[in-house]
């Protein structure tokens, strides 16, 4: 094999790794009808159109879609809610409550935005306040 060949099929092999672990994060689907009930744990985007009894903690983005339901603790990045959840739910960045989504319960988040039509009923914690609670906590 000739040297030049060679080296631009290593440079190949090597770009297609980094491009691999760039876009190694997989989006993880909860289906409709689908019933789960125990603690989720992931390191990608989680999007849920059925419905989960337990914990929910993700170091990406979680989708929660029209006929998604939680009951339980919410802890991501990023949420987007267009269904229904029901508990605690931190989010490191911003949640999004779309016109269709129902949130009973606490949310602690940077930034929050809620369309016209959405129901949130509970405590909402938000920038500074949750930065100090984080200082709290870490004291503590």
């Amino acid at each position: 094999m000739k040297p030049l060949l060679y080296l631009a099929m290593l440079k190949k092999k090597e770009m297609a790794k980094t491009y691999n672990e760039l876009n190694s994060q997989e989006i993880n689907l909860i289906g409709k009808g689908t019933e789960i009930t125990g603690e989720i744990k992931s390191e990608g985007d989680i999007r849920i159109d059925g419905e989960l009894n337990g914990n929910i903690s993700s170091t990406g983005r979680v989708v929660i879609g029209d006929s998604g339901r939680v009951t339980g603790e919410v802890i991501c990045k990023n949420c987007e809610v267009a269904g229904y959840v029901k508990g605690k739910m931190k989010i490191e960045q911003l949640i999004n409550l779309k016109s269709t989504a129902t949130v009973l319960g606490e949310i602690s988040t940077d930034k929050l935005s809620i369309e016209p039509g959405s129901v949130f009923s509970g405590n909402c914690t938000m920038g500074n306040q949750l930065q100090n609670e984080k200082a709290k906590t870490l004291k503590e």
